[in-house]
């Protein structure tokens, strides 16, 4: 057996979120075993928009021994139970995604099984009534509960949150060069890449390359041509605007996402201010028209001068290709609908942490990273195009174009197994957990047709008890909960560091 040798020289291309979190987790982990090195230019600036996030940065602050208070006061972050989405199924109704559970599930079937029984048996209570973190979202509270009863996430500010892991990076050893990538040197032999050419004709070397240079993907895509699979066939929106201001009323514990004529809306509240954003198609609607439409949509004195995008959804055929690895948005871009841009960036670090070569790179660990990245992105995409897919709107062209696209086979699976038994079935450490393609499949119009006889073993008042039981545990906890703004200035309350 030999001894492991690590490549010594890791090198993060480009700064941002997906490059500090890549380099604080890379330093935090390896220590003094590897040197990390980051170059990124003040000159070029990042997205920037990936504020609001998923459950899972919980467990990725926690690995990396973040303490929550001071994080979230370092990035004037809240409390997130899930997103509301408005106007998607018919305009003037809204549902609610969130975090946690909902019921009691048995492992037979899922909790929808026994609340489709009950109401085919006079119990007239919502699906939402049982279900903590919505009902705890609406009513605009939040708490810590032991067990880590609340499931939750965050709102925050990712520039600042880029910083925060930076100074964290280089206090574990991480390197921080300023320096524009002009040109990506390879070796003859075998194509890998061999050294970066900054601007000032310095020369940076290095083993293992993490691109993170955004939708350029200067190495994996300018450098080693790894392909891009396109999937706005799916997903047609390919533009958004962004825009700050000030807020105008103490921070819900939820994002909202508003749907219009040619895309959504988001509004995403911070402590020291709102986040907006409009997405949009451009083949329904001028880029023009969108930020006019932002604009006179948004609440509270604009911090800053509206902040164009253009995107294409879909995914890099390889992440890992040779020696370098996609991380972010030069792995691909999935539209920020269910805030998942960031979860991304932190599933492709730990991976890269995981399959960390021990000497010469393995083929079958690049194989496996790309079937795991791609599988990820892939479940991530069916379940956005769930919100287009399944709607009663056809009010304007572009709802008429998405209700009547073709998806993919694995999404209509999914979706007439749902219509047809009530059931759903997670696959292979998928993201969305059952709750949230039920919570988001009603809440799109998609009604079960029947449901698992196991919940028609329930007595009348077997079922009585279930149902009532569960809804008064929700309805107690909720109550004794504290206002989520009283909160978060409580536990993390944060100056204005946005100047700092």
């Amino acid at each position: 057996m030999t001894q492991p040798s690590l490549p010594r020289r890791i090198i993060v291309a480009g700064g941002g979120t997906a490059g500090w979190m890549t380099a604080a987790a890379l330093a935090r982990t390896l220590g003094p075993v590897a040197q990390v090195t980051l170059i990124e230019s003040e000159q070029i600036g990042t997205i920037g928009v990936g504020e609001s996030t998923i459950p899972p940065l919980v467990a990725y602050n926690r690995i990396l021994g973040i303490d929550e208070a001071d994080f979230m006061r370092a990035t004037q972050a809240t409390f997130k139970l899930g997103i509301q989405f408005e106007n998607w199924r018919v305009p003037g109704e809204s549902y609610f995604h969130s975090f946690g559970g909902t019921g009691k599930d048995h492992w037979s079937a899922g909790f929808q099984h026994f609340w489709m029984h009950g109401a085919a048996h006079g119990h007239d209570a919502p699906y939402d009534e049982y279900c903590l973190e919505l009902k705890a979202a609406m009513a605009g509270r939040f708490a810590h509960l032991p067990d880590d009863r609340m499931n939750y996430a965050y709102h925050l500010d990712s520039g600042l949150y880029a910083r925060f892991l930076r100074s964290m990076a280089e206090g574990d050893g991480a390197t921080r060069i300023e320096g524009r990538i002009v040109a990506v040197d390879l070796d003859g032999a075998s194509g890998d890449i061999a050294a970066l050419r900054l601007d000032g004709d310095r020369r940076i070397e290095g083993d293992l390359f993490i691109d993170c240079t955004g939708f350029r993907a200067l190495l994996i895509e300018g450098a080693l041509h790894a392909g891009y699979d396109d999937w706005t066939h799916w997903l047609p929106c390919d533009g958004a605007v962004a825009v700050q201001t000030a807020s105008v009323r103490a921070p819900v514990p939820y994002t909202r996402a508003i749907a219009h004529d040619a895309g959504w809306q988001w509004r995403i509240p911070l402590q020291h201010r709102q986040g907006n954003g409009i997405v949009y198609c451009s083949a329904f609607m001028e880029p023009q028209a969108a930020q006019d439409q932002l604009l006179a949509t948004v609440e509270g004195d604009r911090l800053v001068q509206p902040n164009p995008i253009r995107f294409r959804t879909g995914a890099r055929r390889r992440q890992w290709h040779r020696n370098c690895v996609a991380v972010g948005l030069s792995g691909g871009f999935m539209e920020p609908l269910e805030s998942t841009s960031i979860h991304l960036i932190q599933r492709a670090v730990l991976r890269i942490l995981r399959m960390l070569p021990a000497g010469a790179i393995s083929p079958r660990d690049i194989a496996e990273f790309n079937d795991q990245q791609m599988a990820d992105m892939e479940q991530i995409r069916d379940f956005l195009i769930l919100h287009y897919k399944a709607t009663d709107r056809r009010d304007t062209p572009f709802w008429r174009h998405c209700a009547s696209m073709a998806v993919p086979d694995s999404l209509t699976h999914k979706m007439e197994l749902f219509r047809e038994t009530g059931r759903v079935f997670r696959k292979n450490e998928e993201l969305f957990a059952e709750n949230s393609w039920v919570q988001v499949m009603m809440g799109q119009g998609i009604r079960p047709q029947s449901y698992h006889p196991v919940a028609a073993k329930l007595r009348p008042q077997e079922l009585e008890h279930l149902l009532t039981t569960l809804r008064d545990q929700v309805s107690r906890t909720v109550a004794a909960l504290p206002d989520h703004g009283a909160y978060v200035a409580r536990y993390c309350g944060a100056q204005d560091v946005a100047a700092a």
